[in-house]
């Protein structure tokens, strides 16, 4: 049995580049992506990704290239991640949101042959280029696939240059080991440094297989791509809704406005995480991730018509590496108590071999008690295949068999895993470890309180203590006492913020993260102006523990 050989029939390497295939040949007249009055079906995007290879091809790209691309959710973005990796090149998506500097270095880290970038992010484009010197990647302009703007960074068109191949002609590059890398991301670089995360094929299939399995993906999906396609490749959902004969509801900007009147005009089903929320007419699947939604807003969603799912994810685990995964036992819960369950992080998708939370000093489980706490590792064919250029950072982040997320969590008896705070985000307050998450999760409890984020702020005595930036919402204001006092009532006195600051909005990614280390700075300039109060210190039995004591996390 041992002896029996591969052959051309049984081993064919794993990529998403086969879910494009079969959608041309079993979906070929379904509507594969719209966006305002273009509908393309599956059979003419396969002809157009063909076409966008054969045109890299003869640009000169070859196997392993990087090709870039700025660009917002349209539909030339929607066909980067097929015609680039059937080109043998690997897709680069860069972040609309980073200024010129950044985009700069990641088109010199990644030694992009190819940049394209759409119409609306020349100026962007053309700064950063600046930046580069001679060393420049060829430029091609997206226009409006219905309304040409006419905007130009060199002489290249993106729709010129497809229309002037025969998608017949050209022979998708075979994949020859389906460990070969696929795409290229960069994470945020918000405090540091971009680094340039590896997907190999194996993992983007594998990765899309799964996401698809846990959020119950059925067939005929509507996408509503609210979600960034730059990010994580959409959590895989670009490559995805080829597989379901989905359709790709593409829009250029996520306000309400336009979100509603394409989830009224085409029946979306599914939609990634938004900030924006009104009533809708029909049940809408909302899959969210980032920080853990507050049990509060999860109810809220539900009374509009979402039906949320949670996950959790990291641009190194191909996105989604954990999801909420719901019991049917649960159902005759309170309302209170399924929102708080459906904020947990949850168990591991199937792409990952397993999940821990780990203690990393002693490199051991911690005991599933919901109280023990340790950092997220995950290992499978899901996570990166490492840093691109930083052999350094992968070590580090790869360790005794585990890759380290840098997430603190707990495990619940039955298995399910809770984010307590990123490490970076632990406030240690008097020797006692404070989870932001866990504050925030009060306040969003406060009905006035419509956005809540809670970082460190230094203090003379206790190291650090709570300070919670707020927005409000509706009308009427809210003292800072009104909130502590809320906070007092609902949590340990040693939780409660010390400082709370009015904001009109929170500073955030892209993805709709919350950007804690501008918090923090705030947060530092602000106790610098705060008088010390006199404070009564008696600690009774922790009379001797050291003010700074550091976590082990």
């Amino acid at each position: 049995m041992d002896k029996l050989p591969k052959c051309d029939a049984n081993y064919v390497p794993l990529s998403p580049l086969t879910f494009l295939e079969r959608a041309a040949s079993v979906y070929a007249d379904r509507a594969s992506v719209v966006y305002r009055n273009t509908c393309f079906t599956w059979k003419q995007t396969s002809d157009r990704c063909r076409r966008l290879a054969s045109v890299l091809t003869s640009l000169g790209v070859s196997k392993n290239d990087v090709v870039s691309v700025i660009a917002p959710n349209v539909p030339a973005m929607y066909e980067m991640h097929f015609g680039v990796p059937m080109a043998g090149a690997v897709l680069n998506t860069i972040n609309t949101r980073l200024d010129p500097k950044n985009v700069a270095l990641i088109l010199s880290h990644s030694e992009a042959r190819v940049l394209f970038v759409d119409h609306q992010f020349v100026p962007l484009a053309r700064d950063a280029l600046n930046q580069l010197g001679s060393s420049q990647p060829l430029v091609v302009v997206i226009d409006d696939v219905d309304t040409p703007t006419g905007v130009r960074l060199g002489e290249l068109e993106y729709e010129r240059l497809l229309t002037g191949v025969d998608p017949a002609g050209f022979v998708t590059r075979p994949v020859d080991d389906e460990w070969d890398p696929i795409a290229l991301n960069y994470t945020s670089g918000t405090t540091s440094a971009p680094k340039g995360v590896v997907y190999s094929h194996r993992g983007a299939y594998l990765s899309t297989m799964s996401l698809l399995l846990h959020w119950e993906v059925g067939s005929e999906p509507v996408y509503l791509w609210s979600l960034p396609m730059f990010h994580c490749n959409g959590w895989t959902f670009t490559w995805g809704m080829a597989a379901r004969g989905g359709t790709n509801v593409c829009i250029r900007t996520t306000s309400a406005d336009e979100m509603y009147r394409a989830m009224s005009q085409h029946r979306v089903t599914h939609i990634g995480p938004s900030s924006e929320r009104r009533p809708i007419a029909r049940p809408v699947h909302v899959l969210t991730g980032g920080a853990p939604p507050p049990a509060p807003l999860v109810e809220k969603m539900e009374r509009l018509g979402f039906r949320v799912t949670h996950a959790y994810g990291l641009t190194e685990a191909t996105g989604p590496a954990l999801v909420c995964e719901w019991q049917t036992k649960w159902d005759g819960l309170p309302q209170t108590e399924r929102s708080r369950l459906k904020a947990r992080q949850g168990i591991s998708v199937l792409t990952l071999a397993d999940v821990d939370v780990i203690d990393p000093e002693t490199m051991q489980g911690v005991p599933r008690d919901g109280r023990s706490v340790g950092e997220i590792a995950l290992r499978g064919s899901g996570v990166m295949k490492g840093y691109y250029k930083d052999v350094e950072a992968t070590s580090k982040a790869f360790r005794g068999g585990w890759f380290f997320t840098g997430d603190v969590a707990v495990v619940h008896p039955d298995g399910y895993v809770e984010i307590k705070d990123r490490s970076k985000d632990v406030i240690i307050s008097g020797g006692e470890n404070i989870s932001s998450v866990e504050v925030e999760a009060v306040l969003y409890g406060h009905p006035k309180v419509g956005e809540a984020a809670v970082v460190a702020m230094p203090h003379a005595h206790w190291g650090e203590v709570p300070c919670a930036f707020v927005v409000v919402k509706g009308e009427g204001g809210v003292k800072e006492g009104e909130i502590i006092g809320y906070c007092r009532d609902n949590m340990p006195h040693y939780m409660v913020p010390k400082k709370v600051v009015f904001v009109e909005e929170l500073a955030k990614t892209s993805t709709g993260k919350v950007q804690k280390f501008q918090l923090r700075e705030l947060a530092k300039a602000i106790a610098k102006q705060v008088k010390p109060r006199q404070e009564n210190h008696r600690r009774k039995e922790r009379r001797d523990l050291p003010v700074l004591a550091m976590s082990r996390l």
